[in-house]
């Protein structure tokens, strides 16, 4: 970036960090939401709720079934 394109695009600054910041935050939330040892995580966190019944038999399936998919990507 030459000084003439430096100095007009200054005033821009500001937004080019703010979408930085914010596609920072998507790649860390996607890497969270995809790393398996969270999703085994939430699945026995899940599991535990179900056996201590606060949650119905279909609940559970749905939930189970959503974090299945995750995890193996189908």
């Amino acid at each position: 970036m030459g000084l003439i394109s430096g100095v007009l695009t200054l005033p821009l600054a500001p937004v080019r960090g703010v979408v930085w910041v914010a596609d920072q935050l998507a790649q860390a939330a996607d890497r969270e939401l995809h790393d398996p040892s969270v999703i085994r995580a939430r699945l026995a966190a899940l599991n535990e709720e179900y056996e201590a019944g606060h949650l119905s038999t279909e609940a559970f399936e749905h939930e189970e079934q959503q974090l299945l998919d995750l995890l193996y990507g189908c």
